[in-house]
């Protein structure tokens, strides 16, 4: 992975339960402290009411840089910066730094708090709340319509056998069965290979476990995501290569993995793309 397992939680977090104000007038500078959460907060927020996004929703390994992005003010979760943007919401992570979220709170500045969604139902809800919060419960439903709409669009053809896949980051890694990913995979007309190596959650596949029991599809991380891993020789491995024609390699990116929200769009073309150009000798 070009992030550690600790990281990755840290970004997923972004979108979960919230715990934010009940009714009030609408937040007028809002300042989102993950780059989920930033994703989120560009789809359905007008421009004037962003004060600020995270520092990483430029990062390429972190997310799906939004054009817009590079045209707002960003912080790296510090309450100082935090606070001489005079922010009327904060959106933060339960791995935002709880000093920061202590001061916070001593200045009474109000803090929606989003833990990691567990499925494509509850980052759906998710959007509903955080949509409440900003009082832009329209633009909420519309994006929750294109994500369903995506996962529709990309359901394999009645009847059509699972493919059987397997994500592998860098350095091994895969989620097992109950992560958003595992559900990504089934909904896109696949078959999560990882719990067949014993995987729960996020954990390491061994490449002797791929190599006796290949999957179809292998979904590594691209180019780009391996040259700033210190860690993707797993991926490049040259046993690998032996499994050239019994299985397709395919490019996934990384930073699809660490967010739900609009990101479940491009995860979802993404996937079915793939299982549509399966060669035929594979499928």
């Amino acid at each position: 992975m070009a992030m550690d397992l600790t990281r990755r939680s840290a970004l997923s977090a972004g979108i979960g339960l919230a715990l934010g104000k009940g009714p009030g007038p609408a937040p007028r500078r809002v300042v989102s402290l993950n780059p989920c959460l930033d994703a989120i907060l560009l789809d359905l927020a007008d421009r004037q009411q962003i004060a600020a996004l995270s520092h990483l929703a430029r990062s390429p390994e972190s997310t799906i840089p939004a054009p817009v992005a590079w045209s707002l003010p960003q912080t790296w979760e510090t309450a100082e910066e935090v606070l001489l943007l005079r922010p009327d919401l904060v959106l933060a992570s339960t791995f935002t730094p709880s000093s920061t979220r202590k001061a916070l709170a001593r200045q009474a500045i109000p803090l929606a708090l989003f833990g990691l969604p567990p499925s494509v139902a509850a980052s759906l809800d998710q959007i509903r709340h955080l949509a409440r919060l900003l009082h832009q419960p329209d633009r909420g439903a519309a994006l929750v319509y294109r994500i369903e709409a995506a996962l529709a669009a990309a359901a394999p053809p009645p009847g059509h056998p699972p493919v059987k896949a397997l994500i592998l980051q860098s350095g091994g890694f895969s989620p097992g069965s109950g992560t958003l990913a595992d559900e990504m995979l089934q909904k896109t007309g696949f078959e999560n290979m990882a719990p067949h190596y014993g995987t729960r959650s996020w954990q390491k596949v061994e490449l002797e476990q791929i190599l006796a029991n290949p999957p179809q599809v292998l979904l590594t991380g691209t180019p780009q995501d391996r040259a700033r891993s210190l860690a993707a020789h797993h991926l490049d491995h040259p046993a690998l290569e032996v499994l050239k024609g019994r299985m397709l390699r395919a490019d996934f990116p990384q930073a699809l993995l660490n967010c739900a929200g609009p990101t479940l769009i491009m995860t979802a073309e993404r996937l079915a793309r793939i299982r549509n150009t399966l060669p035929a000798g594979l499928a």
